[in-house]
């Protein structure tokens, strides 16, 4: 049976894959991304652009959109989020709130709205994307790290928050993934340490699984994979 996935941050390199591995799966996807359009539409897949996750009203009303198409919300995959790197001596304040928001809030935000129709399903799942990095932040990783080790704590206590339904929240810590971006950014690294994003969509779909029902409150690392 079909299920309907939410993939948040749905328009960037590991959202769609994490769309597309769901698609390919044959279960209903709706991507949900602030950005005015995808730069590559997939097909039979519900695309919702230009959404706010850190307003509560422009969320909810993307979710009534995906639950009256898709018969209701199965699992929600929380990929929307965002980087920088600077020093905090040489960096801007304003970081810290946006990495809060990109980061943290747009997942509180569409987890609190989402948990009635998750509470609903069959099987519900809730899969954050932590960092690895979050675990020991290095220089210049502080105002992403802190936003990222926020996003561990929320899935730590949602977990214990929904335990006794048939909800489970996880969350993966991947190191450094391989995107365009990441090798532009890094161009001298040994890429074939970097984990794929396909890899990821792979432990993410496991997550989202009725076999993974004995799995909650769990910091997965994903560090390697092509």
């Amino acid at each position: 049976m079909a299920r309907s996935i939410i993939v948040t941050g749905g328009f960037g390199v590991l959202g769609q894959a994490v769309a597309e591995a769901f698609a390919q799966a044959g279960d209903k996807v709706a991507r949900i991304d602030f950005a005015p359009a995808a730069a590559t539409s997939l097909a039979g897949v519900l695309d919702l652009c230009g959404v706010d996750l850190t307003q509560a009203d422009a969320t909810q009303a993307a979710l009534d959109t995906i639950a009256a198409a898709h018969g209701g919300i199965d699992v929600l995959v929380n990929v929307a989020g965002g980087f920088t790197w600077e020093t905090l001596e040489s960096g801007s304040l304003d970081s810290w709130a946006k990495m809060q928001a990109i980061n943290l809030t747009t997942n509180a935000t569409i987890t609190k709205l989402a948990l009635p129709a998750l509470k609903a399903a069959e099987h519900g799942r809730i899969v954050n994307i932590g960092a690895g990095a979050a675990i020991k932040a290095g220089m210049g990783m502080g105002a992403y790290t802190a936003s990222k080790a926020g996003v561990h704590r929320l899935t730590e206590a949602l977990a214990e928050e929904l335990a006794g339904t048939g909800v489970t929240v996880n969350a993966v810590l991947p190191s450094i993934i391989d995107t365009p971006t990441n090798r532009q950014d890094m161009p001298d690294a040994d890429f074939s340490q970097w984990v794929s994003a396909e890899a990821i969509a792979d432990v993410i779909r496991f997550l989202a699984s009725p076999a993974a029902r004995g799995v909650t409150g769990a910091l997965i690392p994903v560090t390697r994979g092509g």
